[in-house]
Formats: structure tokens, sequence, C-alpha cells
């Protein structure tokens, strides 16, 4: 009798996959499933193991490997940031993640994460948004109208009842594309500004996603205004920042990790001894958010490996509900799981005998 086979598929969703899931859920249900799952992780904050992310940074752009793990599972995310990568065809942002079983090592998921990056990030701003922005937040103006920025803008209409949102893009095709994409939907008003100044002007929220990779001075301190909530994305490397550091100065700021943000965000312009709160603790209880209606709150958003770890913990679920993905034989088969190397012996050509003619 045959010993038993170590079979050890890796259930794989690919961009299509994770797009049809989407599909079939509802853009907006898909991002509120994901917000929540967001948040209960972020409620189980010392629960993880966290580090800062590995960066090689390049003249034109960085890969990263952001990893996280509790006692039960590991995950981590591959991705890059090269914004002259649209001028040749490709995507800014490329990514894909892994989840594995802490007690065998197994990983359980591989999936695309380059849309799915674009979901958790729309997500993420929307959790802090909940704890940090007045609730009667309506208009939002959207700096940045490249790769993310329907995302934000449809997250912050479908999760927080934003109804008006006002575009602004040194590129004027990226915000074209940004109308088009929105066109038609119900409840949202869009629309395209001049200027930075004349977005933000009467904002609740401001978000700022662009991806050039420099220390850009998008918002000024003469922009902001009384209660506004700032959702600065787009400063997520060392040297790349969107806001003008008396910008911070004039208000609350919150960040995911800190050790991560002082390097990576908007934050890497002030001394170590400026007074930051991290997220988590507003959202379990431990410290204030918003205190009133004037305050100014800034979210110093860079992107934490634990809202990847939220996201495919999200498509694996999702994907078990819908029947979506493929088995993957990432792992090898084994009869023997200590003959590795019959592997190759079995991969190996079998001899063939030539019949000489008589």
């Amino acid at each position: 009798m045959n010993a038993p086979l170590y079979s050890l598929p890796t259930l794989f969703l690919s961009a299509q996959d994770v797009a049809t899931l989407v599909h079939r859920l509802g853009l907006p249900a898909a991002l509120d499933r994901m917000a929540g799952t967001i948040h209960a992780d972020y409620l189980r904050w010392p629960d993880f193991d966290k580090s800062a992310r590995v960066a090689s940074h390049s003249a034109d752009g960085v890969i990263e490997l952001m990893p996280i793990a509790d006692d039960t599972t590991y995950a981590f995310k591959y991705v890059n940031g090269h914004p002259k990568n649209t001028q040749s065809g490709l995507p800014t942002v490329m990514a894909f993640g892994v989840l594995a079983d802490v007690d065998t090592g197994v990983p359980v998921l591989l999936s695309e994460l380059t849309l799915t990056t674009a979901l958790r990030t729309a997500a993420m701003s929307v959790v802090a948004a909940r704890a940090l922005a007045r609730p009667d937040s309506r208009r939002m103006a959207l700096i940045g109208n490249g790769a993310q920025s329907e995302f934000q803008a449809l997250a912050f209409h479908h999760l927080m009842g934003v109804d008006e949102i006002r575009l602004y893009d040194t590129d004027t095709a990226a915000t074209r594309k940004l109308m088009a994409n929105l066109a038609g939907l119900p409840g949202l008003k869009l629309f395209v500004c001049d200027s930075i100044a004349q977005a933000v002007r009467g904002a609740d929220i401001v978000t700022t996603v662009t991806a050039d990779k420099t220390n850009a001075t998008i918002l000024t301190p003469g922009m902001i205004e009384p209660g506004m909530h700032i959702n600065g994305v787009g400063g997520d490397c060392p040297g790349k920042t969107e806001l003008h550091p008396d910008v911070l100065r004039m208000a609350s700021v919150f960040v995911e990790y800190e050790p991560q943000t002082r390097i990576e965000g908007d934050l890497q312009h002030l001394p170590a001894d400026f007074a930051v709160t991290e997220l988590w603790h507003v959202l379990a209880g431990n410290a204030p958010g918003r205190n009133d209606a004037a305050q100014v709150t800034l979210f110093d958003s860079v992107g934490f490996a634990l809202e990847d770890y939220s996201a495919l913990r999200f498509l694996r679920e999702a994907a078990g509900e819908l029947g979506l993905g493929q088995a993957l034989p990432l792992i090898p088969a084994l009869t023997d799981p200590k003959d590795l190397f019959g592997l190759l012996r079995r991969a190996e050509p079998r001899p063939v005998a030539l019949a000489l003619a008589a």
C-alpha cells in the first residue's frame, strides 16, 4: 500500500478573479466588507508581530516587501511604486501577496494585490475618516486623479455619504478618465477645478493621492480651513511628500504604524518628538480622535502591512463563498516528505530503447 500523498495546493486568485469577486459582491459591499475586516484587525493591534516594510529604492521608484503575522497567520505583500511606468504602458503600482499558516508554513493563498491594493487603500481611508472626520462631511476635494482616485471617490461616496467631489490633477487626461468612469453615478456630483486651491475651498475632507516621487507641497497652510479632515495618501516613501510641514503643525496627526510613518510619510519633515497618535488607539477607544467641529485632523497614510493582511483575509473568505480561484501546485507533492530528491528522479526522462534494423 502506498504512503499518503502530501499534496499542498495553494489557492490562487488572479487579477480577473478579484475583479469578478468585486463584481459579484458589488463594489459598495466589497469596500464595506474590506473596511470592516481592516477595522476588526486594527482592534487586535497588540496581537501582531509588526515591522516597517523593507524597501529597495532606485532613481525611478521603489520595490517593497511588507510582512506581518499573528500567532496563526503570516502575510506579506510585494509591491512597487514607479511613477514613470505609465509612460511605457505599465501601472505605477503592481503587487501580489501571500497568506501562510504559521503552524506549518504552508502558503494557503497567493493573490494579485494590484487591484486589491487600490481597494484596501480606499477602505483604510474610510476607516480613518469615520473616526476623524466630521460626521456631516459631504464635500471632498480629490487631488490626484490617477489609478487610485476612483476607488477613493467611491469609498467615500458609498460608505460615508460624500455626495460632492471636487477634482484636480496636473494631468487633465487623468481627470477626464475619472469623470468618464464615474459618469452618471446616482447621488454623486463631480466638479473639475482649475487649481488645488479652488478644489479644497469649502471641502470637509481633502484627499491627496498623487504619485510623483518628489517632496511636493500640494497643500499649504493657507488652504486649510477649520474642521477639515485631511487624508494624505500619496506621501508614502522617503523623499516623497505632499504636505507643507506647517499643515501638519496646525493639525492633530494620526498614523498607522509610527516607526514606518516617521520614515515614509509627510511626518518625515518634522522632528522625532512631534506628537502623533497611532490610529488603532482611537479605534480601540484608548485615545480621542476628533474633539470638536473646528479641529483639523490629518491621517498621514503610508499603507501598512496589517491592511494587506486584512485584504488577503477578506479575499480568501469571499473567494470561498463564491467558488473563485484555482488550486496552484506551488509546493511539491511528495509521497515521502523527507525525499525531496525523489521529485527530480521522477522528472528524469525515461531512456528510449532503439531497435536496430536487421
